[in-house]
């Protein structure tokens, strides 16, 4: 599914128009941006958490040339999905080895 599947079918579940869930969606997703961009970590029960995940710097190796290139400290976003959400795409099977 991407994000204008997503806006069509919140449309038809709360009958409204395809702008009015496009600025819903819009509002959802803006606010987890500016919440990890704050440093912050989101969570939603059932579904699954956001939050960044740091990586020291380090010297890598371009694999073309074989040259050392400086990779900087980065902070990258991370989904974990919730308990629920496991169950439902395992087929009510939670595998609980990653926690």
């Amino acid at each position: 599914m991407n994000k204008s599947q997503l806006i069509e079918k919140l449309s038809m579940a709360t009958n409204q128009t395809n702008k009015v869930a496009e600025g819903a969606v819009n509002i959802f997703f803006n606010n987890i941006k500016e919440a990890l961009s704050a440093g912050d970590k989101v969570e939603i029960r059932g579904f699954g958490s956001f939050l960044l995940k740091s990586y020291n710097a380090y010297t890598g190796r371009n694999p073309k040339t074989g040259e050392q290139v400086f990779v900087p400290k980065k902070e990258l976003p991370f989904f974990r999905a919730g308990k629920d959400l496991r169950q439902k795409v395992n087929g009510g099977i939670d595998s609980e080895s990653d926690e």
